[in-house]
């Protein structure tokens, strides 16, 4: 019989919260009990009851000082943007200019700060990975306090990889540091109890928590959906945006049939059945863009009726030991959505918000359209797509084999894209300064020579 006495000493000698292990040790009896986690068609309903955000924040008054003051900005930083050929925080990537996405980050609280005239606090949930680059970067605005780990800073935890035939620990000698992963964002509620952070901002008569991804600029604080949101009462509230074709195999929004409640469904917890439902766009029509508003006083209430966990759907991955060896040990890796807490918070819900809200990057060709003309940086760090652009971003789809990494952008140049609909690109270009690329164009070179475009209007359909 497995037992998580192994797992607890492991987790407890490596100096992890209490907080952290009790909810690692609930998603292991999940496993252990067979529960796969899987959400089928069947149990849901599609989510419709989905209010509006530009009709909530065009009828409320923004938040006054008072209320600002009570609101912490939470930002997700533990990822290294190793799919782009990074090796260092996501967030120190040059986004617009040598702006990275942490300056315009803490140039929108800094902003807060100003209106309010209160000490907005910034919060950074980092990883090993990304603690020592983002801190030491941080240290040019430490005349403004970004730069003390004690005031900024909220650790991610790690978890025990868990070896698939004995459902024991996963020992990897030569490697020590493979035997642990990442728990997923949902580790943010464990990692806020287990750190003090959570009481401490309590203390601090820190009630709301805007929660969103460093790399999504287009999260950033709203003050009259605030003031909404504080006078709503509801606990927990998550930004939703309607899916499109690119996004169908994302996780969506539904109605847990069984008591109504509003959950999340991720592909991994989709039976390969149901996966042409899940990826039906019109049916299944929102989804979740990683943008949280939490009360922070109900999230406590309910971590302290639930024994200090709150009770996530938990997410099994399949890996090897070593990623980069399929012969090593095969290895179970659980996670949880930080955004699965909707099903924990009664009274839960979902707003719908334009797609301007939701500016991740995930590819070079996100990031191409960031640092274009197509979007724009106000001086407080707001960012927004050109009026011009009328809500709607261009697509923006580069040749993968060729512009998948980030430096490859630098041989690429950067076109005008505030006029166009959408490019497809194929092979080697570069654009120099003054092209203009208008409505639909495919750019095609079959040819290994680097083909440039001159300064001028290339206006496809």
């Amino acid at each position: 019989m497995s037992t998580f006495t192994p797992f607890e000493e492991k987790m407890e000698s490596a100096g992890i919260s209490t907080a952290a292990i009790k909810a690692f040790s609930r998603c292991y009896e999940a496993l252990v009990s067979n529960h796969s986690g899987m959400i089928p068609e069947t149990d849901i309903s599609p989510a419709d009851q989905v209010a509006d955000w530009t009709n909530i924040t065009d009828s409320t008054a923004p938040a006054g000082k008072d209320l600002i003051s009570q609101c912490v900005c939470i930002k997700l930083n533990g990822g290294l943007g190793t799919s782009m050929g990074l090796q260092k925080a996501k967030s120190l990537l040059k986004v617009k200019g040598e702006d990275t996405f942490l300056d315009l980050i803490v140039r929108q609280v800094k902003h807060l700060r100003t209106v309010s005239g209160t000490p907005v606090r910034l919060l950074l949930m980092n990883s090993f990975s990304t603690s020592a680059d983002t801190l030491a970067y941080l240290e040019k605005y430490a005349a403004d306090g970004f730069a003390d780990a004690h005031q900024v800073e909220l650790m991610q935890n790690r978890v025990p990889k868990i070896l698939a035939d004995t459902l024991e620990p996963a020992s990897y000698p030569q490697q020590p540091e493979l035997e642990w992963c990442p728990p997923g964002h949902g580790d943010l509620y464990p990692a806020l109890l287990g750190s003090g952070w959570l009481d401490r901002l309590l203390e601090d008569g820190v009630k709301y928590a805007f929660i969103s991804n460093s790399d999504n600029l287009g999260a950033q604080p709203d003050m009259n959906f605030l003031r909404w949101f504080a006078e709503s009462g509801a606990p927990f509230v998550m930004e939703v945006t309607r899916r499109t074709e690119a996004d169908k195999k994302g996780g969506h929004l539904a109605v847990r049939k069984s008591d109504g409640h509003l959950i999340l469904r991720e592909v991994a917890q989709c039976p390969d059945a149901d996966i042409p439902e899940f990826q039906n766009i019109s049916k299944h029509r929102y989804f979740n863009t990683n943008t949280l508003w939490i009360r922070l006083d109900s999230l406590k209430q309910i971590l302290d009726a639930n024994g200090g966990v709150l009770p996530l759907p938990i997410i099994r991955n399949s890996k090897t030991v070593n990623p980069r060896d399929p012969k090593s040990a095969k290895v179970f890796q659980l996670e949880t959505a930080m955004g699965a807490g909707i099903e924990c918070f009664p009274g839960a819900r979902a707003v719908n918000v334009p797609r301007s809200r939701f500016f991740p990057v995930k590819t070079t060709s996100d990031l191409l359209l960031l640092r274009s003309d197509a979007v724009s940086v106000d001086a407080d760090g707001k960012v927004a797509l050109a009026p011009e652009r009328n809500g709607t971003a261009p697509i923006v789809d580069l040749d993968p084999g060729l512009y998948k990494l980030v430096d490859s952008l630098d041989s690429l140049g950067l076109p005008s894209l505030v006029g166009l609909d959408k490019l497809t690109l194929r092979g080697h270009f570069h654009f120099q300064d003054g092209a203009v690329l208008q409505g639909t164009l495919l750019m095609e070179n079959n040819t290994e020579e680097t083909k440039e475009i001159l300064p001028g209007v290339y206006a496809g359909a």
